[in-house]
């Protein structure tokens, strides 16, 4: 029986089907590789690519992590060491971090606000501080960030996620609210972090630094060392 011609499967080039079946996606989601890309169409770069396979992996680890009062800095490509040498800082001595939760207690604002956490991870260094904002401040952000990139986050017990994006000693933006949808200016990798961290503002602030941390030590405590800020104007 003939077969209408109308009624005919297309012709498929083989060639060019295996092809694009082999073609890597790159999709930014849990299988990456579950579309083939269109004839022409551009994936994820490898750097998005990175991202993908390490964000939600993040947000997996400080999805229960208290966040009240938490100061962040992540920063890429420098140690904890390189951090304190910027900062000008002075490691406590053995007796201040024997004693560091009476003297958190017993200390003026200003005491304890200059008390921050480093920690070594895969990708650079965290800065933390579990109840306060100096790790966001412009003047720590500035000096951490020459030669690189740093996300910093404070988690303001009024009123909410308080972060901002420093390159090269410079604010690039700021006031940002990494647990809420991106804004309509949002650049194409806040967009993508955004997704891939569900918003989780400590595992957006690591991943857009592109930090790899192993699990929340660095962040949840307690920290590789104790340093102790200068005395200076941090707003400036």
């Amino acid at each position: 029986m003939a077969v209408p011609e109308n009624s005919r499967e297309p012709e498929i080039d083989s060639r060019r089907a295996r092809s694009a079946l082999r073609r890597p996606s790159h999709l930014a989601g849990p299988a990456p590789d579950l579309f083939a890309l269109p004839e022409g169409a551009e994936g994820l770069s490898d750097e998005e690519s990175a991202l993908a396979a390490t964000a939600p992996r993040l947000a997996k680890i400080f999805e229960d992590l208290y966040l009240d009062g938490l100061g962040l800095a992540c920063v890429a490509d420098i140690t904890a060491v390189e951090a304190g040498r910027r900062l000008g800082t002075t490691p406590l001595t053995a007796t201040e971090k024997a004693h560091l939760d009476e003297f958190l207690w017993s200390a003026d604002d200003d005491g304890r606000i200059e008390i921050v956490g480093a920690t070594d991870v895969p990708g650079g260094c965290v800065i933390t501080q579990p109840w306060g904002y100096a790790p966001e401040m412009p003047g720590v952000m500035s000096l951490l960030s020459a030669g690189t990139i740093a996300y910093g986050l404070y988690n303001n017990p009024k009123s909410g996620d308080q972060g901002c994006i420093y390159r090269d000693g410079r604010a690039e933006r700021s006031r940002l609210s990494p647990s809420i949808p991106p804004y309509d200016d949002a650049t194409s990798r806040e967009i993508l972090v955004g997704y891939l961290t569900r918003r989780d503002p400590v595992a957006y602030c690591c991943a857009y630094a592109g930090l790899r941390l192993p699990n929340a030590r660095a962040v949840e405590g307690p920290p590789d060392t104790w340093l102790r800020l200068p005395e200076r104007d941090w707003w400036a």
